[in-house]
């Protein structure tokens, strides 16, 4: 099987099978994993410069902030897979 990649938003694409967790980035304890993050270079900004309202973890431990709602990238996965999105 094949890399599964879906669209999280402004022509960026992130593999799927990659995706651990998909954050909010309001709470203190996603805030600081995106602080110590940028220290060590494993964020990813695909917000094109928009507020960061989702924050992937990928399985290498980098994070990719995206501009789009945690449950709207869910849903694209959801529907990448075949499912329907509660």
């Amino acid at each position: 099987m094949g890399v599964e990649l879906v669209p999280i938003g402004f022509n960026n694409i992130v593999a799927m099978n990659r995706v651990l967790a998909i954050l909010n980035p309001d709470s203190q304890p996603v805030r600081r994993m995106i602080q110590e993050g940028r220290k060590s270079e494993r964020v990813i900004d695909a917000t094109l410069g928009r507020r960061t309202k989702a924050v992937l973890l990928l399985d290498s431990g980098h994070l990719v902030l995206a501009a789009l709602q945690p449950q709207t990238i869910a849903g694209r996965f959801d529907q990448h897979r075949g499912l329907e999105h509660a």
